[in-house]
């Protein structure tokens, strides 16, 4: 149930966000909130140097949190929505993705990256998973994005996704 009311919740909050003005005042938004900044842009993405996609990061809601809009090469989509919650001192990250597949991390900028997990439950076609992804950024600007899971009855972790983004 916690997940449905965040997955509507998600869908209201991006089916209702105004462009931002371009001299918007910044929101009350605590120090941490601006830990990933790192990976606001327009983005190409690639991945063993070839296209994956093309990824937007925008900061929204006064400064307080990021949008990510995921176009993929192969035709598939996605938005995110990110943010530092000052009440449990983590960052949070809501994906949906445009087959329905959602996903839901928490964790925290440690160690010069950005380090997010969460689980994913069966849905039918696959099992049950835990999921962690890095964000670190890179010298000269880029980004290089390390998306694991394991199944949850346990076993090796899988790459899934090892992306460079690279400024357009």
């Amino acid at each position: 149930m916690r997940r449905v009311r965040a997955l509507l919740l998600l869908s209201a909050v991006l089916m209702h966000i105004p462009a931002p003005a371009a001299d918007a005042p910044p929101g009350k938004c605590s120090a941490e909130s601006r830990q990933f900044d790192f990976w606001i842009g327009q983005w190409r993405v690639s991945q063993g140097g070839k296209l994956a996609g093309t990824n937007h990061i925008e900061k929204i809601l006064g400064g307080c949190a990021l949008m990510e809009t995921w176009n993929g090469a192969k035709g598939g989509a996605g938005r995110s929505l990110n943010f530092y919650d000052r009440g449990d001192g983590r960052w949070h990250q809501t994906w949906i993705d445009a087959t329905g597949g959602a996903l839901f991390l928490t964790g925290a900028f440690s160690g010069g990256a950005m380090r997010l997990a969460g689980e994913r439950p069966a849905d039918g076609e696959t099992p049950a998973s835990r999921h962690r992804i890095t964000w670190t950024p890179l010298a000269g600007g880029g980004v290089r994005q390390l998306w694991e899971s394991q199944p949850l009855a346990g076993g090796a972790w899988t790459v899934l996704f090892d992306g460079l983004y690279e400024r357009e």
